[in-house]
């Protein structure tokens, strides 16, 4: 008896499979209130940045410690604020340009 060949799967409507990437997970987080998210304008000619660098820090690290790609960091950061986080395409042209340290204990240290 023959196997049968697997099923293909086409994604044709991408807005809806980039809108089911955003709503996987659910958690709950507690972000400072202090914490600058818009940044402050800079007064230099071009586009200025829509995020403070302490929001994008606060995303990629999201991103470094749940292991998620950046549309679903995107989505997760728009939950647990719930309101307009940076998008995916914010995060990916400012992850090039900050380092993310996360600061860390040994377990078997104190």
């Amino acid at each position: 008896m023959s196997k049968p060949s697997p099923i293909r799967y086409c994604t044709t409507t991408w807005s809806s499979y980039n809108a089911s990437l955003r709503k996987r997970g659910s958690l709950l987080i507690r972000v400072d209130r202090d914490m600058t998210w818009r940044a402050p304008r800079d007064w230099r000619p071009g586009r200025p940045a829509v995020f403070s660098d302490a929001a994008i820090q606060f995303c990629l690290s999201i991103k470094i410690l749940f292991k998620l790609p950046l549309r679903q960091t995107a989505g997760m950061v728009a939950r647990l604020l719930k309101l307009a986080g940076p998008d995916f395409s914010t995060l990916c042209r400012r992850q090039k340009t900050l380092a993310v340290q996360i600061p860390h204990r040994r377990a078997d240290g104190p």
